[in-house]
C-alpha cells in the first residue's frame, strides 16, 4: 500500500458510515451547521421582539449553504483572518434589503462555532451508535453459534487451559454493551449549545438573555448548560475518551483476529473475496488486511487522545491556542474511528471460523495443557498440594523428555494407582474441560437480550 493512505483504501471508500462521516465533517456541513445556529438565534431573537421577524424570516431562508457566495467568504477569510466573520459576511450578503444586519445579534464567534461543533458530533454519534449495533448483532450471531466450540485459552502468549470461541467473543461483546452504556450517558452531557455572549455573561443578550439562549437551542434540538463552558471543555474530553475507550477494544480484537489468522495458528480467517489479492509478488497470501488496517488506524487515533487532555487547560475566559485543537483532534477521532468500525463490522460479520484447527491446536502440548484437571482428579486421593507435586514432575518430565502426558502419567505408580487408563484418557480430552463457557455464553446474552445495544 506504498503511497496509498489507510483512509482511502478501497476497502474503506465503499462503507456508507465511513462515507457519511466524511459529510459530516466536511467543510459545507461545518458552514452549514453555523448558519443553522444563527438562524436559529435569529428565529428566538424575532420571537422575543428583539429582531424585526421580517429580519429572522430572512435570516433563515438564506441560512443555507447554496446561498453563501464561497468565492466572497474566501476572500473575507484571507482578509480577516478569521474563522467565522467571513460566514457572518456571507450570509449578511445573501439576505435582501438590509435584513442581513441582525445576523449574529449579541453572540459571539465561540458560540457559534461550539454550538456547531455539537450538532456535528452529535449527527457523528448516530453513525457510530448503528456500526456498534451491527457488530453486536454479528457477535451474538457468532456466540450463539460457537458456545460449543472448543479452542485454546492463552494466558500470558502462551497456551493455558481450554475456552470455547463462543465465550472469547461473549467478553468482546460485553465491552461493546458498556461503551454503548457510556455514550448514553455522555450523550445527556454532550449534547447543549452556547449562547452566552464574549465572556459567558450574557452580557451583550439583552434582559431577555435565558430566554434567547433557551429558545434558539430549543430550535436546535439542543439543551441548555447550568452555566456558561466556553472555558469549560470537560465535555469535549469525555467524548474523546468515549471513542478513544471504544477504539481500544476494537485494536484489542483486531489484534487477535490478525493473531489467530496466523498461519502456525491458523484458527480464524477473514472474508476473502472472490479476485482480492494478498500480495503482488506472493499469489498464494491471503493477508488479514481488514484487521490489519483496522489496528493501523486505531494506533493512529491513539495520538490525538493523548494531545486532547490539553483542551482543558483555557487559560482565563477563552483560550484560541488549545481551544482551536479540538477542530482537528475531534473530527479526526470520529472519522478514524469510523474506519475501525467499519473494517471490524465487515470482518467479523462474515468470520470464518476453523474448528479443526482449534481442534488441533488444543492437542498442541500432547496433553500437558490439562495438567490443572488431573491434579484435582488426584487430589481426592492425594490432597491438592501432594497432587500438584505428582503432576508437575510429570509435566516437567514428559516436555523435556519430549513424551506425551499420558504416557508419563500411566508411567508414575503413583497416578496408575488412582487412575485407569480410561479415565486418564477421559480427563486429557480438552474439548470437554470448558468449564461452564457453554453455559456463560446462555446466561450472558440473555442478560443482555434487553440492551439498548441489541435494539
Amino acid at each position: 500500500m506504498t503511497g496509498i493512505s489507510v483512509f482511502d483504501h478501497k476497502l474503506l471508500a465503499d462503507s456508507w458510515s465511513t462515507q457519511d462521516m466524511r459529510t459530516i465533517f466536511c467543510e459545507e456541513n461545518r458552514i452549514q451547521k453555523w448558519l443553522d445556529v444563527e438562524a436559529a438565534l435569529a428565529k428566538a431573537q424575532a420571537k422575543l421582539n428583539i429582531i424585526p421577524k421580517k429580519a429572522a424570516d430572512e435570516i433563515a431562508k438564506k441560512a443555507h449553504y447554496k446561498f453563501m457566495d464561497m468565492e466572497f467568504i474566501f476572500t473575507e477569510f484571507k482578509k480577516t483572518k478569521h474563522p467565522l466573520v467571513p460566514t457572518v459576511r456571507g450570509l449578511e450578503k445573501a439576505c435582501k434589503d438590509n435584513l442581513g444586519e441582525f445576523v449574529h445579534f449579541g453572540v459571539t464567534t465561540q458560540d457559534i462555532i461550539d454550538t456547531g461543533i455539537v450538532l456535528q458530533f452529535k449527527e457523528a454519534m448516530q453513525i457510530i451508535k448503528q456500526e456498534l449495533k451491527l457488530i453486536a448483532k454479528a457477535l451474538v450471531k457468532l456466540a450463539k453459534t460457537h458456545k460449543n466450540t472448543a479452542m485454546m485459552g492463552r494466558t500470558l502468549a502462551l497456551q493455558a487451559l481450554p475456552i470455547t470461541f463462543g465465550h472469547k467473543v461473549s467478553i468482546w461483546l460485553s465491552e461493546l454493551d458498556r461503551h454503548f452504556e457510556r455514550i448514553l450517558e455522555l450523550e445527556k452531557r454532550l449534547y447543549v449549545g452556547s449562547i452566552v455572549g464574549a465572556v459567558g455573561t450574557k452580557a451583550s443578550l439583552s434582559d431577555k438573555a435565558n430566554e434567547v439562549e433557551k429558545l434558539t437551542l430549543e430550535n436546535l434540538g439542543l439543551d441548555v448548560p447550568n452555566i456558561s463552558w466556553q472555558p469549560a471543555r470537560d465535555r469535549f474530553i469525555e467524548l474523546g475518551y468515549v471513542l478513544g475507550n471504544i477504539n481500544a477494544t476494537f485494536n484489542k480484537i483486531a489484534h487477535q483476529l490478525l493473531i489467530l489468522s496466523h498461519n502456525e495458528i491458523d484458527e480464524i480467517a477473514e472474508p476473502f473475496g472472490k479476485g482480492q489479492v494478498g500480495s503482488s509478488t506472493m499469489p498464494h497470501k491471503r493477508n488479514p488486511a481488514i484487521s490489519e488496517n483496522a489496528v493501523t488506524v486505531s494506533n493512529a487515533l491513539k495520538a490525538n487522545l493523548a494531545i486532547l487532555s490539553d483542551i482543558e487547560r483555557h487559560e482565563h475566559e477563552r483560550d484560541g491556542q488549545v481551544w482551536k485543537m479540538e477542530w482537528k483532534l475531534l473530527p479526526e477521532m470520529f472519522l478514524m474511528l469510523s474506519v475501525v468500525l467499519a473494517n471490524m463490522k465487515f470482518a467479523l460479520s462474515d468470520l470464518e471460523i476453523k474448528k479443526d484447527k482449534m481442534l488441533k491446536n488444543l492437542n498442541t502440548l500432547n496433553g500437558f495443557v490439562l495438567a490443572e484437571r488431573v491434579m484435582f482428579a488426584l487430589s481426592d486421593y492425594y490432597g491438592k498440594q501432594h497432587a500438584h507435586e505428582i503432576v508437575y514432575e510429570n509435566a516437567m518430565l514428559g516436555i523435556e523428555k519430549q513424551k506425551t502426558f499420558k504416557e508419563v502419567l500411566i508411567a508414575d505408580k503413583r497416578v496408575s494407582k488412582v487412575l485407569k487408563e480410561k479415565e486418564i484418557d477421559a480427563l486429557l480430552d480438552a474439548t470437554t474441560y470448558v468449564g461452564y463457557a457453554p453455559k456463560l455464553v446462555d446466561e450472558f446474552l440473555a442478560k443482555i437480550k434487553n440492551s439498548a445495544i441489541l435494539k
